[in-house]
């Protein structure tokens, strides 16, 4: 079969091993790397990939050769966790950050999540819109091609609603592929203060129908933590979501490991977010379940913790990992992954190889999308994150700084010289 694009003598490409299940242990620890290596492209899929010159019957007069000499080749990045869609930004808190008010106590005083949630219900669908396409055009700059977005910042279904319905038509828009999470329990209303068993109910009986019925989501998520939703709460909400086929994740132990944890091992949920605060037995629950371990290092940094996530004994202990951005207006405001991914080796000790796998292949397990992208196996979308890099372990060494040069999406370059191809 003839390739319509081949790009060429690359440094390295970066090969993840798709097992049919997400790496774990051992396994994300290696990965094929190509010297000199080329990259296949027929009809926007993954076609072949191999060392130096292609083969001829690769190639006709209609294939286009690109020469990468001196970049080196990912599949595209997957950001399998972010707050994508909500209004204005939190920039008025960071003072309070720098002189010590803890995450809770600003969310206690009316701020964090129920600042953005104000704001996010008193902006339009049009100027959320062009805010989350914004962000999603820095992420795509990155070399991110896959992401995951969750509403929760309506906590209303009128607005929840909306958030949901930015992420349907950005799917449909942008050249970004979005998996839509509905997280309507993000945070306990202030209409709901004095009863939030209460607004759980409402979630339950009216908005999960909803969200079903118009098919605005495929996962639901819920924030298990200290002061918003109990674990109890938790299992009663998701365990609903399941039953109307939802996929589930869930926000644990990420300021205090109250009990979120079991919930995501109970209902074997695709993922369990955070979990800064696990402990060994949580750990072993999440790798006896199955669970994946999305770790989110940048909102630690953003909040001047110092506790990250334990990500190599996790991974020691079996569980599959990835990291994430989290990005979002209050803990953890970036779009930049592979600043996620620096902090990985920086401060959690993970080898460049380990990270690699946990953005690619094992981000899209989290997501549910393995078939299609993650890794450059033939007939997968051939997403592709192209770096100003001599090998892998260049991007975490020469940090703080965007390497990517070209992306390409479904075979066709949509960023080219580290601008969007318009």
């Amino acid at each position: 079969m003839r390739a319509n694009k081949i790009l060429v003598h690359f440094n390295q490409v970066f090969c993840p091993n798709d097992k049919g299940y997400a790496l774990y242990g051992e396994d994300m620890s290696h990965a094929m790397i190509i010297e000199d290596g080329y990259i296949a492209i027929k009809d926007g899929k993954i076609l072949k990939i191999g060392s130096g010159n292609p083969d001829k019957s690769l190639i006709d007069e209609q294939t286009e050769i690109i020469d990468y000499s001196g970049k080196i080749a990912t599949p595209g990045l997957i950001d399998c966790h972010t707050h994508l869609v909500y209004g204005d930004s939190r920039e008025n808190e960071f003072a309070q950050k720098l002189a010590g008010v803890s995450y809770l106590d600003i969310l206690k005083n009316g701020g964090g999540i129920l600042s953005t949630v104000r704001a996010t219900r008193s902006s339009s669908e049009n100027v959320l819109y062009e805010k989350s396409k914004h962000l999603l055009d820095q992420m795509l700059v990155h070399g991110v091609t896959t992401v995951e977005a969750k509403s929760g910042y309506g906590l209303d279904w009128e607005t929840e609603h909306k958030q949901l319905k930015v992420v349907k038509v950005l799917e449909e828009n942008h050249v970004i592929d979005l998996v839509s999470t509905f997280m309507g329990a993000h945070a306990i209303p202030e209409e709901y203060k004095a009863n939030p068993d209460a607004f759980v109910d409402l979630i339950i009986e009216e908005m999960l129908p909803k969200v079903k019925e118009e098919q605005l989501a495929e996962f639901c998520d819920i924030f298990c933590e200290t002061g918003v939703f109990t674990p109890e709460q938790s299992y009663r909400l998701l365990n609903a979501a399941k039953a109307l086929g939802f996929k589930l994740r869930i926000h644990a132990d990420e300021i205090d490991s109250i009990g979120g944890v079991d919930v995501a091992s109970q209902l074997e949920t695709v993922s369990a977010e955070h979990l800064m605060k696990i402990t060994d037995e949580g750990i072993e629950k999440l790798r006896d379940s199955h669970v994946i371990g999305n770790l989110l290092p940048a909102t630690t940094f953003s909040l001047m913790e110092n506790t990250y996530a334990p990500a190599k004994k996790m991974i020691e202990k079996g569980v599959a990992i990835t990291l994430s951005t989290d990005s979002n207006p209050g803990s953890c405001p970036t779009a930049n992954l592979q600043f996620v991914m620096q902090l990985g080796c920086f401060k959690m000790k993970l080898q460049p190889i380990q990270v690699l796998n946990a953005v690619t292949i094992n981000a899209a397990y989290s997501v549910c999308r393995e078939k299609v992208c993650g890794s450059f196996d033939e007939g997968k979308n051939a997403d592709i994150a192209i770096f100003d890099a001599p090998n892998i372990d260049f991007i975490f060494y020469f940090f703080a700084t965007n390497l990517v040069t070209d992306v390409y999406k479904n075979g066709r370059c949509v960023v080219a010289n580290g601008a969007i191809v318009k």
